[in-house]
């Protein structure tokens, strides 16, 4: 198993699939381009990323605010009035950087020069599901979110310390309010549930062990850093996973980590999310087998689940639903148009179902056919309406209205609401824009990379068939006709 991709069998589709499971699309040029070089050349260019220069500039407010202690301190300490309209302003400050995080990460997807980091952060943002409306501070969520793109690629163990000793994470889970005489058990159980070996692989009692043992680990609000507290720690003797000791918070990730299920989960998981279905267990036991044999790193891994000839296979290739994030970043990408506005990005996503920085719950979101319900599905089909006319009015939906008044009163240099409708003359030649067969062929190539079902293409054509010739609009209209099928939801 796991044996490299052939030669012969690379080529647009395969090639297409690549840039959609690895990023976040292409358009048919940057995909046949993709097709010039050999297979494993193709992967290395998204695997490698630590190659290409990355200057994108971090949000003018993500920095440590040495005031910010005092500042959340006159509010706890102020009354009556003057408190209502502290914390109004705060919330206002925190609403309106969130926005400006939404829309910096989309950015980097949509137009960073390294999409598959983006898409490992996008990954580890689902996996170690962390949300603002608990955090509620816009710093503490870019640094995890930069914590996962500096790591995105590293050691197992190392993500898990880094992320169990992230400030964003020691407040979701309430870790920073751990100490020996009242352990919470929080992130010991989910640490193990959802993050590293799944139910069953351990007991009540190994988390109970374990959050003794994570005991100490704790948050600074003033530094906004964490911090080791040796008061706090239980220093008793603990058994847990099998290992017996005055163990501590390492010890207790290191032993996690040296459990085989440690691997057959996380390789599970990542294959989940990039081939779109989970794996036998003969394919997790190679894939575990291969993750331990990079030594827990994830690059090695990445580039052999990558140029794995399973990762092609006809039932992997356009069998997943897109995110809510992919659909809009891979419609921007095929449209070839700028990215709507950070406020528009958020209501878009968030009426489909996902919202940045805000997941569901500790599991994150479930994903797959869960994304495509009767409403999100007509939401889809009415917002690639919005991406391709430049209409905002599908969006103004009873989700929008519902939202705090404070967020409504955000910034208007955010929100963007006048878009440009797509410039069919960069999408498509001359003699396709006027040979209405040479049209859906060329539809197809760019926004499915695949034939449209004979149901589909027979609406198409009688749509086009219904026009004596093409102007613009007609166009943009059978683009939105495409992007409204069934086939277009997958990748």
């Amino acid at each position: 198993m796991l044996k490299p991709l052939s030669t012969e069998k690379w080529n647009y589709t395969t090639a297409a699939h690549l840039m959609n499971r690895a990023g976040f699309g292409g358009t048919p040029d940057e995909i046949t381009r993709l097709t010039t070089i050999l297979p494993s050349a193709a992967v290395n260019l998204f695997i490698d990323y630590d190659k290409v220069p990355d200057s994108t500039p971090s949000p003018a407010w993500a920095h440590p605010d040495p005031e910010r202690a005092e500042k959340l301190r006159a509010i706890n300490q102020a009354t009556g009035d003057e408190k209502q309209q502290l914390q109004k302003e705060e919330r206002q400050m925190q609403q309106l950087q969130m926005q400006e995080l939404r829309g910096w990460w989309l950015q980097r997807m949509d137009k960073g020069p390294r999409p598959f980091q983006e898409k490992m952060v996008l990954f580890w943002h689902g996996h170690f599901a962390t949300s603002m409306e608990k955090v509620r501070d816009t710093y503490l969520m870019w640094r995890q979110n930069e914590l996962f793109r500096r790591l995105a690629l590293d050691n197992w163990q190392r993500i898990l310390e880094e992320v169990a000793t992230d400030p964003a994470m020691l407040i979701w889970l309430d870790q920073a309010q751990s100490r020996k005489d009242h352990p919470n058990e929080n992130f010991a159980r989910e640490v193990m549930e959802l993050f590293t070996l799944g139910e069953g692989h351990y007991t009540e009692k190994d988390i109970t062990e374990g959050a003794r043992a994570l005991t100490g680990w704790s948050y600074d609000r003033q530094t906004e850093k964490f911090v080791e507290r040796p008061g706090f720690h239980d220093d008793g003797e603990k058994t847990f996973l099998g290992k017996t000791g005055n163990l501590n918070g390492s010890d207790v990730l290191a032993q996690i980590v040296a459990q085989p299920q440690a691997a057959r989960f996380i390789t599970a998981k990542l294959w989940t999310f990039f081939a779109g279905e989970p794996p036998s267990e003969d394919l997790n036991t190679a894939l575990a087998a291969k993750f331990r044999e990079g030594y827990n790193n994830f690059k090695p891994f990445m580039r052999s689940m990558l140029l794995s000839e399973e990762f092609y296979s006809p039932k992997i290739i356009r069998n997943q639903v897109k995110s809510p994030v992919e659909w809009l970043v891979g419609s921007c990408r095929m449209l070839e148009r700028e990215l709507p506005g950070p406020v528009v990005c958020a209501a878009l996503t968030r009426n489909l179902g996902q919202d940045l920085f805000a997941p569901p719950n500790v599991k994150g979101w479930d994903g797959g056919l869960a994304w495509i319900t009767t409403n999100n599905l007509l939401a889809r089909y009415n917002q690639a309406d919005t991406l391709v006319q430049g209409d905002f009015t599908p969006l103004e939906g009873a989700n929008v209205a519902k939202k705090p008044a404070q967020e409504k009163q955000i910034d208007r240099r955010l929100r963007n609401v006048r878009l440009n409708s797509a410039d069919v003359t960069k999408l498509f030649t001359g003699q396709e824009r006027n040979d209405k067969a040479a049209l859906i062929k060329a539809l197809e190539k760019r926004f499915l990379q695949a034939s449209l079902s004979e149901k589909q293409e027979r609406t198409l054509r009688d749509y086009l068939d219904a026009r004596v010739s093409l102007d613009d609009g007609d166009i943009r209209g059978a683009i939105r006709l495409v992007m409204s099928t069934p086939e277009f939801q997958l990748c």
